[in-house]
């Protein structure tokens, strides 16, 4: 019997931590090659592709906002043609404040012109490794898969991880990344999930560029 294995896609870590360091948008990624590609020949199960991220909500007077609500729309049409199941937490806004020491570049500059703090907005997804999670153990509970195969960074997720393999004796699979980033803000693989994984894969960005189509639209 062919190995069976589901794939769980953390896509706002996917995009965070990968898509932007290679300068593109999730509707430039071939996500059904690249499962295919993360499959290597084994048996994709019935709902085993699935895509976790937070939604993006139009705010209004915001032109970005409403243009990538709309790219994300039709990424999930996308998806969903082709069998992907889609799971979504809502993405919340919260103020961050940074102080001005000597951690930041030219922070004597900025001293001298009187900036001490800096505050911004960044946009955070709530639950989306719990969900991912969830669905993990379910379908090694019901026995849907061999190997699951998860395609996120979040350390968060060790202990739903340790409870697949060694309850459900299921195989998990830890698909991570090795990207250079512009300013220095490489990405680099987890390795907390090295360690609590039974398989490690490390793409770099050589590895990607089979999937990356730019002007699908």
């Amino acid at each position: 019997m062919a190995e069976r294995v589901q794939i769980l896609i953390d896509g706002g870590n996917l995009h965070h931590l990968v898509l932007r360091k290679l300068g593109i948008q999730e509707l430039d990624f071939a996500f059904d090659k690249f499962a295919e590609f993360l499959a290597n020949g084994r048996a994709i199960t019935e709902a085993g592709k699935r895509f976790y991220v937070g939604t993006v909500r139009e705010r209004e007077g915001d032109k970005r906002s409403k243009q990538a609500m709309s790219r994300q729309t039709t990424l999930f049409t996308r998806l969903r043609s082709s069998g992907w199941e889609i799971k979504t937490s809502k993405l919340r806004t919260r103020i961050e404040k940074v102080v001005i020491d000597d951690r930041v570049k030219n922070y004597k500059e900025l001293l001298k012109k009187g900036v001490k703090e800096v505050e911004f907005e960044r946009m955070r997804e709530k639950g989306i490794d719990v969900k991912l999670a969830t669905d993990a153990i379910v379908g090694a509970i019901d026995d849907k898969y061999d190997t699951a195969i998860i395609v996120s960074s979040d350390g968060d997720l060790v202990p739903a991880i340790d409870w697949i393999r060694l309850r459900q004796k299921k195989k998990v699979e830890y698909v991570g990344f090795s990207i250079a980033g512009q300013n220095g803000d490489d990405t680099r693989p987890s390795q907390t999930l090295i360690t609590h994984s039974d398989i490690q894969r490390i793409l770099v960005a050589s590895d990607l560029k089979p999937f990356i189509e730019q002007k699908l639209l």
